[in-house]
């Protein structure tokens, strides 16, 4: 049977604990938040039998889980007696971070909700007092920035051999359906050469070589792709210093058929001889 490596997260509210489950995820554990300790037992023996698929595990407690501090020690020390790794890590920050924090989002405390912030942070500070000593490692985030939090945790935790490269996404649309909200990049090309309004090729799409020589052959659209391979080899190595896993690029024309399909079609070629995992979707090119 395999040997588990397991890190417990846990710590105050208002610490980072969704981001650093987040972190962990990106360097490569498998993630799961607010799981009740009572099922640690059964979900490492879930784990034992993929065989050897799940070994790297990051669990994210809460202590608004209604349990006794003394069953998540034992259910850890169980794990452990197993022959699995665990580590306890407690995220923590100073008073006034966390009532700043709290401020800043509009949340009241989660333990002490109709009552001032800082008499939840210290509430829970003497709740969690125990675990905190049972702890492997406490990371104050009072003067970290998220991406120096997610950095930290990245480089001390990491279990991936290699590093991730980044999932681009290209996406065609037409503005007349409406413009995508979930893209990073957006690239109008309403102004280049239609072929909409060329009887022969309205029917196609821009997947059509006919269509793609069309488009591709105007002008502005060969000096428009040249910007554009320039903007992106600078742009994405900065994307994946982030690190980001996931980068999409939406390019628009009127209906999202012929000028938008052609020209990503340029783009997928370029960015996948870059090297770079690239998918294609074309959201309107069905639509009448």
């Amino acid at each position: 049977m395999g040997r588990l490596s397991l890190v417990v997260i846990s710590g105050l509210s208002g610490s980072g604990k969704s981001l650093a489950i987040k972190s962990f995820e990106d360097a490569g554990y498998f993630c799961i938040d607010n799981l009740p300790p009572a099922l640690l037992p059964t979900f490492v023996d879930l784990c034992k039998q993929q065989k050897g698929e799940i070994t790297n595990v990051a669990l994210g407690i809460d202590i608004r889980e209604r349990i006794f501090l003394s069953d998540l020690l034992g259910m850890l020390a169980r794990v452990k007696d197993l022959g699995h790794s665990v580590q306890l890590l407690f995220l923590e920050a100073r008073d006034e971070i966390l009532v700043r924090r709290f401020s800043e989002s509009r949340r009241p405390h989660p333990l002490l909700p109709h009552l001032p912030v800082l008499e939840g942070v210290r509430f829970e500070k003497e709740r969690l007092a125990e675990l905190r000593r049972h702890a492997d490692r406490v990371i104050d985030t009072s003067d970290l920035t998220a991406h120096e939090l997610r950095d930290l945790l990245t480089r001390q935790f990491r279990r991936e051999p290699t590093v991730r490269k980044l999932t681009i996404s290209l996406l065609t649309f037409g503005f007349k359906f409406g413009v995508p909200y979930d893209m990073d990049l957006l690239f109008d090309v309403r102004f280049l050469k239609n072929p909409h309004f060329d009887p022969e090729l309205k029917p196609l799409s821009g997947d059509d070589p006919r269509v793609r020589t069309y488009v591709l052959s105007d002008p502005n659209a060969a000096a428009l792709v040249e910007r554009l391979e320039d903007l992106l080899k600078f742009l994405i190595p900065c994307v994946e210093r982030e690190p980001r896993s996931y980068l999409t690029i939406a390019i628009g024309c009127t209906g999202g058929r012929h000028r938008s399909v052609a020209v990503a079609g340029r783009l997928h070629e370029i960015l996948s001889r870059m090297g770079y995992d690239v998918a294609l979707n074309h959201r309107d090119i069905l639509k009448p």
